[in-house]
């Protein structure tokens, strides 16, 4: 288990020798002590990429797109052993590390290894007498930021399209999670990428992220989390006015119309909001529901929420396991004391589980609370947990008026068997990403990310290439003639 920062293609210690505590969210138990990086590190792991840009640029689209699926197979091929760290360090079910975590990782790295030479530039028609061509060329060195709740998938995310574009990297794990991104930098330098290509320094945000943020020869950040820290990387980019991509807080409205096929739009909302224990920015975390099916729905839907198997996240039969920290367990709690003291009716969950094995873990049962009004705090506000509120409505026109009055904008879903209502709905949603019939889906090719209050810019797809190249705009002058312009 790999715990010091990756830079420069080694492994170091930090440079103050700080180290935080990483623990496992099942029993509070200290799994390991991380090398915690500061602004001194940041700064070494920032000019090893600086070194390696001008190589790794030049390299062959493909040389590079094949390292990139040379790792994709490496993690493939330690699968089980990435998921069981994943699950140890994050809370996440290993079934869900299993089948889900590991095998996008290795999905995105793959999109775009194949992807690398596959990104062209354009040719411009201008007058006659000159060809004009534009070129996509990478930025430079890019400063990342990944959350803790999909560490792994996120380093992914971040990692591959800013790498087959030719970008040099320093990324920052977060310090609650770390371990999984450190394991994939050790597959990395296994694989033969060159050093200082890829930097990992785990470490605080208001030390290592701050720096990374503001640092002077970072051409870009890429920054998944909070809001309100979003808004904070925007301040701090501002010295050199690099570019900035955040994918950030959601509060996502899941619709269910009166037509809709309620065994699948139950489940469907379980899995919106339960799964990960609900801590996904596109949790479907606001449940609306049509008053015709509204009472039948909770009654099937608090049954379900309360049959989900919680318990330790390395047991195979676990569904749902402890959030990744205490602090964000006493967050989650919080929020239903604010629903009470709002007048909100909680309907299921709310405490922690009764099981004696769960006492020292970070567990809280799947939370069900109705609203009284669409401008609750809990309607309105993140809450990051297993904690779903619902909301009723009478006709199209007010589901609509209730997905869209929040200030985020990430994902949003919608179940009917009208498919004029589900187009026209869908496309009246002020959000990224929107699911019709199903919820949470994702591929490497399918742009990710939001609107409003929930960010800019897009993980995936060929927009995630595109945002991490520039525009190089070039004129030739075909014929040779001497321009007409102060001729002598």
């Amino acid at each position: 288990m790999q715990n010091q920062l990756f830079i420069n293609g080694r492994f170091v210690d930090a440079a103050e020798g700080d180290t935080i505590d990483v623990l496992n969210p099942h029993d509070g138990s200290l799994i390991t002590k991380v090398a915690a990086a500061t602004s001194t590190d940041v700064d070494l792991a920032v000019a090893a990429a600086e070194r390696a840009f001008p190589r790794w640029s030049a390299m062959a689209a493909a040389d590079r797109g094949r390292l990139l699926l040379r790792l994709a197979d490496a993690i493939d091929a330690n699968a089980e052993s990435l998921a069981q760290l994943e699950s140890l360090d994050t809370g996440h079910p290993i079934r869900d590390s299993r089948a889900l975590d590991v095998p996008r990782t290795a999905a995105c790295f793959r999109y775009f290894g194949g992807m690398a030479d596959k990104l062209q530039g354009s040719v411009i028609p201008v007058e006659t007498g000159f060809l004009n061509y534009v070129q996509r060329a990478p930025i430079g060195v890019v400063g990342q930021i990944v959350p803790w709740n999909f560490p792994l998938m996120f380093t992914s995310w971040k990692m591959g399209p800013a790498l087959a574009a030719g970008n040099t990297v320093v990324l920052k794990p977060s310090e609650i999670t770390p371990l999984s991104t450190l394991r994939i930098a050790e597959l990395m330098a296994e694989v033969g990428f060159p050093e200082g290509v890829v930097n990992i320094v785990p470490g605080y945000g208001h030390t290592a992220g701050q720096r990374l943020a503001e640092h002077p020869r970072v051409r870009k950040i890429a920054f998944t989390g909070s809001t309100a820290t979003g808004r904070r990387i925007v301040e701090a980019s501002q010295g050199n006015l690099k570019r900035v991509q955040l994918e950030l807080g959601g509060k996502g409205a899941n619709i269910v119309f009166d037509d809709a096929k309620l065994d699948a739009a139950i489940n469907g909302a379980a899995w919106a909001i339960f799964h990960n224990q609900g801590q996904a920015c596109i949790a479907g975390s606001r449940l609306v529901l049509h008053e015709r099916i509204a009472d039948e729905f909770l009654d099937r839907f608090i049954a379900l929420a309360d049959s989900i198997r919680i318990g330790n996240p390395l047991d195979a039969t676990t569904e749902m396991g402890p959030l990744t920290s205490l602090q964000h367990l006493e967050r989650v709690k919080a929020y239903v004391d604010v629903a009470r003291e709002q007048g909100g009716h909680v309907m299921a969950g709310g405490a922690a589980p009764s099981d004696p094995s769960l006492a020292k873990g970070y567990y809280v049962r799947p939370t069900i609370v109705e609203a009284r009004t669409p401008q609750d705090r809990i309607a309105q506000e993140e809450v990051f947990g297993p904690f779903v509120t619902v909301l009723r409505f009478d006709s199209d026109e007010e589901a609509l008026q209730i997905a869209n009055s929040t200030s985020y904008g990430l994902g949003s879903g919608l179940w009917t068997r009208d498919l004029s209502r589900a187009h026209r709905t869908a496309a009246a949603m002020e959000a990224g990403m929107c699911w019709i019939n199903c919820y949470k889906r994702v591929n490497p090719g399918s742009p990710f990310g939001g609107v409003g209050q929930s960010g800019y810019g897009r993980e995936m797809g060929y927009e995630a290439m595109h945002d991490y190249t520039e525009a190089r705009s070039v004129w030739v002058n075909v014929d040779g003639n001497v321009p007409p312009h102060f001729r002598r």
